[in-house]
């Protein structure tokens, strides 16, 4: 098993995990804002860019999934031991600290009730409902453990483009099976508040993780494709987002982000657009070895936990924003607000892991001392 992890190496799967947490945190910052009370040309400004960011949880699982099938060439169901090992160290293990973190100092930030017994406790922390924000750790991690699988699908489809083409069209119209599905039944639907859980299952988001996987294994023959019609993608995405948008303003005011959920047919084409783009734009930085590479590679290597942390941070700064003597305008207040929680989420995720690191390195001198 090959891993290749250098700061030069940055690929497309760094590129769409750093785009992908810069728009989390865009929309957890949107939503600070919707809860109060603003204009009504004031929502559907934000409510525009929220739209517009909608596409990160799907775009961070084709990172992933582009990244680990780059990285791990050859890997199959022996590697799998040593590469949960390293996972729980880098994903499980943040998770696990943070979760703990809201639901013992942040419980109010709680979805779907709160905790008040110890079973409840536990439910809470693996449901994902300990923050707004962590059901996605619910769902990713479940395309960590079933890697394995991922890994098959790669060595199935190499050198059979066909093959390849095939999955994806089958997954693609399961995929908006399922959408459709939760748009009759849970969105806006009569299960709408006891289904919220399917939101949460892997197959919600398996096209994107298809999609990573075929991108690597066809990169030579599609990149260059898609490079070559750079312009016909700009005009698809504006088309798409020109939908969803539509589709969303259409529920009338006062514009609630609920209306906006990643589980809507049109958003699966939305999502795959911006995900072509992503993909087009850093194809188009690495043939001219950018400069900005290895600050893209040095991002996407905190992407997780600095999303991990961010509304900790976002709500503090909020508490802050919220007692100032003097007001800001939304034009100012809403970036700014973006920026710092962006700086002290990647601050935090640097800084414990700087402090982790030479920790273990003391303790590892103590033993050898003591040894």
């Amino acid at each position: 098993m090959h891993s290749d992890n250098k700061i030069d190496n940055a690929d497309i799967g760094d590129f769409a995990k750093m785009m992908a947490v810069f728009a989390v945190i865009t929309q957890s910052v949107i939503s600070f804002f919707m809860n109060t009370k603003l204009a009504l040309g004031q929502q559907f400004f934000l409510g525009g860019i929220y739209e517009a960011v909608k596409y990160s949880a799907p775009a961070f699982i084709f990172g992933i999934l582009f990244s680990t099938t780059r990285t791990h060439p050859h890997a199959t169901l022996r590697n799998y031991p040593s590469f949960m090992l390293n996972r729980w160290h880098i994903l499980f293990i943040p998770t696990i600290w943070w979760t703990l973190i809201y639901l013992i100092f942040l419980p109010q930030l709680q979805q779907h009730l709160h905790y008040h017994s110890c079973l409840t406790f536990c439910w809470q922390f693996i449901s994902g409902n300990a923050a707004p924000h962590l059901w996605y750790n619910t769902m990713m991690l479940q395309f960590i453990i079933l890697m394995p699988f991922f890994w098959w699908l790669a060595r199935l489809v190499a050198n059979h483009p066909f093959c390849g083409i095939i999955i994806f069209c089958c997954t693609l119209l399961i995929e908006l099976g399922w959408y459709y599905g939760y748009k009759l039944q849970v969105f806006h639907g009569p299960h709408r508040d006891n289904w919220y859980l399917v939101d949460r299952f892997f197959l919600s988001f398996l096209i994107y993780a298809i999609a990573g996987v075929l991108l690597w294994q066809f990169h030579s023959k599609v990149l260059p494709f898609l490079a070559g019609h750079w312009l016909a993608q700009i005009i698809s995405w504006l088309a798409f987002f020109y939908f969803i948008v539509i589709n969303f303003f259409n529920y009338g005011a006062p514009v609630r982000l609920a209306n906006a959920p990643y589980y809507l047919p049109s958003m699966i084409f939305y999502n795959l657009s911006t995900i072509s783009l992503i993909s087009t734009e850093m194809t188009f930085l690495q043939k001219r070895r950018n400069q900005w590479l290895p600050f893209i590679h040095w991002i996407a290597l905190y992407a997780y936990r600095a999303y991990l942390s961010h509304v900790f941070w976002l709500y503090w700064s909020w508490k802050v924003y919220t007692r100032l003597p003097f007001t800001c305008s939304l034009t100012i207040a809403f970036p700014l607000l973006t920026l710092i929680t962006i700086f002290l989420s990647f601050l935090s995720a640097y800084g414990l892991h700087f402090i982790w690191i030479n920790l273990k390195e003391l303790t590892n001198a103590n033993k050898i001392i003591n040894g």
